[in-house]
């Protein structure tokens, strides 16, 4: 009865790959139903306006449209004018759920306010073009710093502060910290992320079925279940009246994860019109209204004695929350818990404050927050490093938390009130392994040698820990038909990251170790009541724990029902394939096929094994409270041109450990995926807006992206130390390679730049920054700070609004 667990660890073949290289897949914009309407949506101009009224005459006029509506036209079909979609917290001090269509006041540019249906695309932009929007333009919050100053405009015109959440997170004797260390070390971080920008944009499809009254929303989204609660309730119906589908995704990274207002419209148009309706968005409608993550503004200080033991940090963050809560407080908090993950630090105080701005509204891009917190950290370390004349490895070999020190428990709590644990890994030995295959105590000689030739290089170190496989839980169905095949139904998502080939590993792992008779439905609400769907790095903890379970049950079933069928005790058998035999006799056996067909049972007859119920099936819905903690080091060595600013990376290595891994080339694409997405944050992505919040990177040209002949060769190098918190021992990896990154690079350049006394406390570093901090105009020595203005820690510990 031993499971086949050949197929587990290794790397084979994506079971997607197949459909996608032969141009099978169906994504948002290849479904084409019979008798599709399109939409267009009209969306506002002005960062923040009211609107007077709306005109749709001309619109409703050209050729081919079949309706124009506004959210007056709408509100008749819905139980409520605005999506409560934000996670659920103590901290908010203002009510800002989105709207389903603006109505009265438009708060970011881009915020739908109408959407034309028409015979064709063509035919709804036109349309579009069309309609009129009396508006009349209000004050603009542009800049989360000026919001809370005391004579800010309100973002929205109906509230007198611009102070969404606070919060705090406090352990230990900070004050003592301070005050008995022999040195402290206080900076201003500005950090930024901007868009997620996966290949395909948002879409969707809404068919409702007049017969049996359901209606079907495909739609490009990390969480089908999550949609489909919110179409529910905004439409008054019943669950089983609605079915959402996530058809092949192409990329999410975060933004879809939630959902919007396009989503809704689509669906009640939908069924307004008894016809398919479908909305693909455009690039520029992504940089529009697609949510992002964007500025962070951290004023940070470390106290250490005098052989850099940490005794405490502290500090203020000023988060862009942007104009409405579209998820939560998620990306701020997971930046405050980020910070201190990897060391130790008896003391530890930050107060976060959520800004509301007149831009398009945050959610989590890949990382969700934890980057930047990341960042933070390692840049602290470095001016440890610096101000103490240390080795900046030594200095975080002093602090790292230790191997024998797990699973450690730390004096923080996750959204939810469960408590932080460091499951399992070895941080010191991690970064010891990446400094020895980056060269790292050989580096100087190279880098005086280069600086005699007239070239800047240089080398930079960040470590990290993430939070990954958020539950509860993820609801999985295995089944053998009586076919033969293994059908896998889960609420998990797949958007990419190869979410079918893992579970039919862990399935096929119990049962035969054949993939090719494994499918996986994920996705799809009606094959499942239950899921949360994919994001926070969790599919193959939660996801994974569910199918694992399920796939044993199954097992068990299997080799009862076989064991009588066969007159052989369960011990005695094994699977292969699709066959189950008597172990050392091989003629002796049975198919998935006819012991499916005999557990089905037969009219007037017996079940032939009454205790296991009809049919081989399972559901599982593994509950894992417990987050797991991927780790990991990396290493950049980097050229800067000092003439023009351009960065180079020469090398960038990571060490990581993500305990168990089901498919290791599976891990080294997420990590490697992660990684090209961390140098866009460290090098290339910024999404601009003026004085007016008008977004002013609206396209590629603007907006840059890192393309291949940016990317280095990379070199990936794995630890693995199983997590005693699930069964399979696995810990996420979707977003581990971003964490590091910006962090590693920028220490890098900063490193490259030591003739220049030059210090770096931001990201993106874009080579026209750069080269203004290299060669600074006349009267300025150094770069500029970001200190938050109006911050007043005291008066919010005592409940003042600032």
């Amino acid at each position: 009865m031993t499971p086949n667990n050949s197929v587990l660890g290794a790397s084979v073949s994506r079971l997607e790959d197949h459909g996608l290289l032969t141009g099978q897949s169906r994504f948002i914009d290849d479904l084409q139903l019979p008798g599709t309407l399109s939409a267009a949506f009209v969306r506002s101009p002005y960062g923040h306006a009211l609107i007077n009224g709306v005109n749709t005459e001309a619109a409703c006029q050209v050729p081919g449209v079949v309706a124009v509506y506004t959210l007056t036209d709408l509100q008749p079909w819905l139980t409520d004018t605005r999506m409560a979609t934000g996670l659920p917290s103590n901290s908010f001090r203002l009510d800002v759920n989105p709207r389903v269509l603006a109505a009265d006041e438009v708060v970011y540019v881009g915020e739908p306010i109408a959407v034309v249906i028409a015979a064709s695309r063509y035919a709804a932009e036109d349309a579009a073009d069309l309609v009129e929007v009396d508006c009349e333009p209000l004050e603009v919050v542009a800049d989360c710093r000026a919001a809370l100053l005391a004579d800010s405009p309100g973002a929205h015109r109906k509230l007198s502060h611009n102070l969404v959440a606070a919060f705090d997170f406090d352990y230990g004797h900070v004050e003592d910290a301070f005050r008995q260390a022999d040195v402290i070390i206080n900076e201003s971080f500005r950090l930024h992320r901007g868009g997620a920008h996966s290949i395909e944009g948002r879409g969707a499809v809404a068919s409702h079925d007049p017969v049996t009254g359901k209606l079907t929303l495909w739609t490009s989204t990390q969480r089908p279940h999550g949609v489909k609660r919110v179409i529910c309730d905004l439409l008054g119906c019943n669950d089983d009246s609605v079915r959402v589908v996530a058809p092949q995704i192409g990329g999410g990274f975060g933004p879809k994860l939630v959902c919007y207002p396009e989503e809704v419209v689509v669906a009640v148009c939908g069924k307004l019109l008894q016809q398919p309706v479908k909305w693909t968005q455009d690039r520029y409608e992504y940089f529009l209204s697609t949510t992002q993550e964007r500025d962070q503004y951290w004023d940070v200080e470390i106290a250490v004695d005098n052989d850099a033991m940490i005794k405490g940090v502290r500090g203020a963050l000023l988060h862009d929350h942007g104009a409405y809560t579209a998820r939560g407080l998620n990306v701020p908090y997971a930046s405050g818990v980020a910070l201190p993950l990897a060391y130790n630090i008896p003391a530890y105080h930050l107060d976060v404050y959520a800004v509301l701005t007149n831009k398009v509204p945050v959610t989590p891009v890949r990382g969700a927050g934890q980057p930047q917190g990341v960042f933070v950290m390692e840049r602290l370390l470095d001016r440890v490093a610096a101000g103490l004349s240390l080795d900046r490895a030594e200095v975080r070999r002093r602090n790292l938390v230790r191997k024998e020190q797990m699973p450690c428990r730390k004096s923080l709590k996750l959204r939810g009130g469960t408590e932080v644990i460091l499951d399992s890994g070895d941080y010191p030995a991690t970064q010891e392994l990446a400094l020895e295959h980056a060269g790292w105590a050989a580096f100087g000689e190279r880098q005086q040698a280069a600086l005699e030739q007239g070239r800047h290089i240089g080398i930079g170190l960040a470590n990290f820990v993430e939070g990954t496989g958020r539950g509860p839980y993820e609801t999985v169905t295995v089944r053998i038909n009586p076919s033969g095949n293994i059908l896998v139904a889960t609420g998990a998502t797949a958007m990419g990251q190869s979410t079918q080939t893992m579970l039919a590993q862990i399935v096929a792992g119990q049962l035969g170790g054949d993939l090719s008779l494994v499918s996986v439905n994920c996705g799809d609400t009606d094959a499942t009541p239950l899921g949360f769907g994919g994001f926070n790095s969790r599919q193959t903890v939660v996801a994974g724990a569910s199918a694992h379970a399920a796939a044993r049950a199954v097992r068990d079933k299997v080799f009862r029902l076989a064991s009588r069928r066969l007159e052989a005790a369960e011990r005695d058998l094994e699977i292969n394939g699709h066959n189950v035999f008597v172990k050392d006799m091989p003629d002796r056996k049975l198919t998935f096929a006819q012991l499916a067909r005999a557990a089905s049972g037969l009219p007037g007859f017996k079940l032939p094994v009454a205790e296991s119920g009809p049919g081989l099936e399972a559901t599982e819905s593994v509950v894992i409270d417990d987050m797991v903690y991927s780790n990991g080091s990396a290493v950049a060595e980097v050229e800067v041109d000092i003439d023009t600013g351009q960065v180079d990376i020469h090398r960038f290595l990571i060490v990581h450990d993500c305990g168990r891994m089901i498919n290791p080339a599976l891990v080294e694409g997420q990590v490697a995926g992660g990684i090209a997405h961390g140098i866009g944050n460290a090098l290339f992505e910024w999404m601009g807006f003026d004085d007016n919040a008008q977004p002013v990177t609206t396209t590629f040209a603007d907006y840059l992206l890192v393309s291949a002949d940016k990317m280095p060769a990379l070199e990936l190098f794995h630890r693995e130390s199983a997590s005693p918190f699930n069964e399979l021992g696995v810990k996420g990896v979707g977003e581990s390679g971003c964490l590091p990154t910006p962090a590693a690079i920028v220490a890098a350049i900063e490193d490259a730049l030591k003739p220049f006394d030059v210090k770096l406390n931001q990201a993106p570093l874009t080579p026209a920054v750069l080269w203004g901090l290299i060669r600074p105009a006349p009267g300025i020595s150094a770069p500029e700070h970001w200190r938050s203005p109006g911050i007043d820690t005291a008066a919010y510990r005592k409940g003042v609004l600032l």
